[in-house]
């Protein structure tokens, strides 16, 4: 196990869809143990592959005193109930904005070894879970946001000590109508 360096906002590896994992390996089994150590320096509630540079549908998650991780995981919502809270990211250090997300979850995928997995998850549970998830689809929280609390976001992004004007990418909302920026319906 070893923590590793997070990925911040402009990386493209944060926008950068993730491939599922075919192979359920020592190495595997490493870059887990790598998000879990490196999400616990850090003091968060999960970190996904990508955040990490690695380009995996995996991700791990300490919330409540159950820590564990998710691959290849798929969301569905028992039904239509919201949440609206302060939300953070380990790649946008320091900044929180309220944030909108379904307040129930049930993710299916698998653990390390490739036995499925089941989470059933309310409140922060099902945030993190969330946003992990939309971490490994190239997305990230900000870009949830209404267009006035986005912009004010990308002013509080530049304002921040660990921008670097020469590698951000500015934020773009999905052309295509639905319920959420991105068009994922979540």
């Amino acid at each position: 196990m070893t923590v590793q360096p997070i990925r911040v906002f402009g990386d493209p590896v944060l926008r950068t869809p993730a491939e599922p994992v075919v192979d359920f390996d020592a190495e595997l089994r490493r870059l887990v143990a790598d998000l879990t150590e490196t999400m616990r320096e850090a003091s968060g509630v999960g970190l996904a592959a990508p955040q990490l540079g690695v380009g995996l549908r995996v991700f791990a998650f300490d919330v409540d005193e159950v820590v564990g991780h998710l691959i290849n995981p798929e969301l569905s919502f028992p039904d239509e109930e919201e949440q609206d809270g302060q939300e953070g990211c380990l790649s946008i250090p320091g900044l929180y904005f309220d944030t909108k997300r379904r307040m129930n979850v049930v993710a299916k995928g698998f653990n390390m070894y490739g036995d499925p997995v089941r989470i059933v998850g309310s409140e922060l549970m099902a945030r993190c879970v969330q946003h992990e998830t939309d971490h490994l689809d190239g997305v990230l929280f900000i870009d949830r946001l209404d267009a006035e609390a986005r912009k004010e976001a990308m002013k509080a992004i530049r304002a921040a000590e660990w921008y670097d004007k020469a590698t951000a990418p500015t934020v773009k909302v999905s052309p295509h109508a639905s319920s959420s920026p991105f068009g994922l319906g979540r």
